[in-house]
């Protein structure tokens, strides 16, 4: 058994969500958070696993650090060990937060199409080497926790066993290429793999996505 955090990127629209899953899933006018992961988490714990998929405080009251620091106070207070520290966009941004701090505690890293910053980058630092502009994406606006840069130790990240999935059909595939490349120059550790989903494989693809997060756990 491992134990599964998932962590969601941006507050994700219900609006978002049913125009990616091509159903409407929830009314419109809300926000999902950790609900994103709601398509993925019976899989895992039909397998055994422990699942936890906490909702991100407020992205327009909190910042970067704030939102690892829960996730720290997370794993602390439940006692997890043997983590499948899984992030989705955004979210690469707090993993990699979150490995800094508590690396002895994680079993591998996965980052769903997300961020994986070099040390000293925001989301929208990021965003920009891409060639891209950040608010030229829809929902993305320029608030804290996508402006703050993140400060780490690549020493700590580097040996622990990572995992990128790449969503081939993702509006940010521009973005995430810049994974790809950084990756493809450095792939000791690193297990790459492609899905032909959006930039929501839970909406589109759910149990390919599950698949991939039940062989990341093995």
């Amino acid at each position: 058994m491992a134990n599964y955090v998932l962590i969601h990127g941006g507050n994700v629209s219900t609006e978002t969500w049913n125009k990616h899953a091509k159903r409407n899933d929830y009314p419109p006018g809300g926000n999902l958070g950790g609900q994103v992961w709601d398509p993925i988490v019976p899989t895992l714990k039909a397998h055994d696993h422990r699942v936890l998929a906490p909702t991100l405080q407020d992205e327009h009251v909190c910042n970067l650090t704030d939102h690892i620091e829960q996730v720290c106070v997370l794993i602390t207070e439940q006692n997890l060990m043997d983590i499948i520290l899984a992030g989705h966009s955004y979210g690469g941004m707090v993993i990699t937060g979150v490995a800094d701090r508590m690396a002895d505690r994680i079993r591998r890293l996965v980052y769903v199409d997300a961020a994986f910053p070099d040390p000293g980058q925001s989301l929208f630092d990021i965003i920009k080497s891409s060639g891209c502009d950040p608010l030229s994406f829809t929902g993305l606006e320029r608030d804290a926790p996508y402006v703050e840069k993140l400060h780490y130790d690549p020493r700590k990240i580097e040996p622990l066993p990572k995992t990128y999935m790449l969503c081939t059909q993702s509006e940010f595939a521009t973005v995430t290429h810049v994974a790809k490349e950084k990756i493809a120059a450095a792939p000791k550790g690193w297990t790459y793999i492609e899905l032909p989903s959006s930039h929501l494989p839970m909406a589109d693809m759910p149990k390919s996505l599950a698949q991939r997060l039940l062989d990341a756990g093995l």
